[in-house]
């Protein structure tokens, strides 16, 4: 089956574990093409050098770039400590150093407009400087699909909060996005079940176990939300999701209310979100592209 995506990762791989996930889920889509992942906020090589292992272990071998670690609102990185902790020789993992995840962004989209896809889970300090870097970004792009934001509550999103400035760039942009919010992830949680069906698919499900399970020690959980796959299947599986109405997204900037995220109908507006889903059949899709993903390498030989 040919690629009918071809997509760019833009992620906070190693704080929450469904970033992880998200990458998983993509290598494990036989209609997906990952072009590059492009890492975001606080240590991006660390984050650069964890994707790079993840596709490795997938049997993979994927692009990866390191983007800008400081949110331009100054807001101090959230940053937990164990990213990357169990996973051993990371500095070892060959990551490009000619060029950054915000020129890789705009020149692979200058090269194939409107063909790509970008994916967007994490604070959007690398989309905005996308598009302050060239005019040409918000036309050349397919479509943006990001993960953040919360439309039924007056409760800020850690990736719009991160880095709100950013969030407001995009938003004003011409793009043409779809964005899935906390109030359409939190539908689905990844448990016990999801999480023996992943540990038994090759060193890629082994190291994800791992991943998730410490995920869960530090919330003191047994199971996860996994927001960030759910936006990568907006794009792949549209037929498991509803979606508004076109409109405009208005952020809040600074103070406590600091990426605060307001949907407004508009009939000129580029921006649609994310306003039902099929839980059960979401919950399954993920889990079985993501046994895909880490049994790659079994499928190449069969």
């Amino acid at each position: 089956m040919s690629a009918q995506h071809r997509i760019i990762l833009d992620t906070d791989i190693g704080s929450d574990v469904d970033d992880a996930l998200a990458l998983a889920l993509i290598l494990g889509s036989p209609e997906a093409e990952l072009l590059a992942v492009t890492t975001v906020y606080g240590d991006t090589l660390l984050r650069a050098r964890l994707a790079k292992r993840f596709g490795a272990l997938a049997g993979r071998t994927v692009d990866v770039y390191c983007g800008i670690q400081t949110p331009r609102s100054g807001r101090e990185v959230w940053w937990p400590g164990h990213e990357g902790s169990l996973h051993d020789g990371l500095d070892t993992e060959d990551i490009h150093q000619d060029e950054d995840a915000v020129a890789n962004l705009v020149r692979r989209v200058s090269e194939q407009p409107g063909e790509i896809d970008v994916v967007a889970i994490g604070p959007l300090t690398n989309i905005a400087a996308a598009i302050d870097a060239d005019p040409a970004f918000e036309r050349n792009v397919r479509h943006l699909w990001i993960m953040g934001g919360a439309f039924d509550t007056n409760e800020p999103e850690h990736n719009f909060r991160s880095d709100d400035e950013a969030a407001r760039v995009v938003f004003d942009s011409a793009l043409n996005i779809t964005v899935s919010g906390l109030e359409v992830t939190r539908q689905v949680e990844m448990g016990r079940d999801q999480l023996a069906l992943i540990a038994a698919a090759g060193p890629l499900g082994a190291a994800l176990d791992a991943d998730i399970r410490q995920w869960w020690a530090f919330w003191n959980e047994e199971w996860n939300v996994p927001h960030d796959p759910i936006t990568v299947l907006t794009l792949l599986r549209p037929d498991l999701f509803d979606l508004s109405t076109p409109g405009t997204v208005s952020i809040a900037i600074g103070g406590e209310s600091a990426g605060l995220s307001t949907f407004t109908p508009n009939v000129h507006g580029r921006v649609r979100r994310v306003t039902g889903l099929n839980a059960k059949s979401v919950a399954a899709e993920i889990s079985s592209r993501i046994v895909k993903a880490g049994t790659f390498q079994l499928h190449e030989i069969d």
